[in-house]
């Protein structure tokens, strides 16, 4: 009887330690603080890159140990997207991490999770209202720069093809109004045409050959496109146009448009058409896609009591015919060593954006770009 009491009692604490371990898990689980992103526009490259580093940094175990990320997608509607925010806040959220459709438009809604102790951190995109958190590069800068390298290239004259970005972003006036005072301080250069690229490789070729319906290769002397680079190149040799005859352009960081600017017969594995070294006369910038991933590592920051800086300026990455320097393996060593363009057989999509180096984001490299692995011990 004696035994039977002493093993229904050990039985009993065995349970109730069972209980109290599942209870405990779930309280640490619990205790993983719940983040939100909020992506509006997502039709292009950049923004599915970005998307991929940010999970990938949510993935690294510092991270994942610590934040409970969920994603919603507004698509290009400012109301969609003070709805879903509104609803994240509702639902518990610590921290926003947001691209914003418009600077102005959430100003409203993010005052108002402000209020409620949730941190809003936008990337790239910046909103205005005071409360908000904002990491992106200058993109005056990134207007002014590649607008001066075209103004030069072509010796203060001549006629310029603009494709530009998502209207109504701070990102997309920002560069376009910083080209076009470069330009004006050149009488002799001229905008014959401009279109909204939507940082869109397939809208840049649809935009720009409207554009040549009218104009003509041979009535075009560069091109400053916020993205579209590489297929104004390819549009080009389709044309009969030799690559040592290509048109100057001043534009985005994608991987092809870098392939295309190493000197003609540079051995690459996987190159095939127009995305292959032809020495293209190139300025290449990118918004770098680890800001959204650098974002996320800042709520952390934030959760863990550091300050965090309300406004967040990156190094705008720039890359000439003379730096532009070809990966081997694409290892975030030997990107943090200088290399900036990948291997086409690694990354085959021309329009992927190849900016995706900082030493602020170890957790985040290639894989995290192209898949959403978060690096190796990190």
């Amino acid at each position: 009887m004696t035994r039977t009491l002493i093993s229904a009692g050990m039985a009993a604490l065995c349970l109730t330690a069972g209980w109290a371990g599942a209870a405990s898990a779930q309280e640490k689980a619990q205790e993983k603080a719940k983040v939100f992103l909020s992506m509006s526009y997502i039709g292009n490259d950049w923004q599915a890159e970005a998307a991929n580093m940010i999970k990938a940094m949510a993935a690294s175990p510092a991270v994942a140990a610590k934040i409970d990320l969920q994603v919603q997608v507004a698509g290009p509607s400012a109301q969609k997207q003070i709805q879903q925010i509104n609803a994240m806040v509702q639902a518990g959220a610590k921290a926003i991490v947001v691209f914003p459709i418009s600077p102005t438009a959430l100003n409203q809604v993010v005052k108002n999770a402000c209020s409620k102790g949730v941190m809003v951190i936008a990337y790239d995109g910046e909103i205005t209202e005071p409360c908000a958190h904002n990491v992106h590069i200058d993109q005056a800068e990134a207007g002014r720069v590649t607008a001066e390298w075209l103004a030069a290239k072509l010796g203060g004259k001549g006629t310029i093809v603009a494709i530009t970005g998502v209207p109504g972003t701070s990102i997309d006036s920002g560069r376009t109004e910083a080209a076009k005072a470069v330009f004006a301080k050149h009488p002799g250069l001229k905008i014959v045409a401009e279109a909204p690229g939507m940082w869109s490789q397939a809208v840049a070729r649809t935009e720009l050959s409207k554009i040549l319906a009218t104009q003509g290769w041979d009535k075009i002397d560069g091109l400053w496109m916020q993205v579209g680079c590489f297929t104004a190149n390819q549009m080009q040799l389709e044309a009969g146009i030799p690559a040592d005859k290509l048109k100057p352009c001043a534009g985005e960081g994608s991987n092809g448009g870098r392939i295309q600017m190493l000197p003609k017969g540079t051995a690459v594995e996987g190159a095939n058409g127009a995305y292959a070294p032809m020495g293209a006369p190139r300025i290449s910038y990118a918004s770098p896609p680890y800001s959204g991933a650098y974002a996320l590592k800042l709520v952390l920051a934030k959760l863990d009591g550091k300050e965090v800086a309300r406004d967040t300026i990156l190094p705008l990455p720039v890359v000439t015919n003379e730096t532009v320097k070809l990966c081997k393996t694409g290892s975030w060593q030997e990107m943090a060593e200088g290399c900036n363009a990948f291997q086409p057989s690694s990354v085959p999509n021309p329009g992927w954006f190849a900016s995706i180096f900082s030493d602020k984001t170890p957790e985040v490299g290639l894989k995290a770009a192209l898949n959403a692995e978060p690096e190796k011990g990190q």
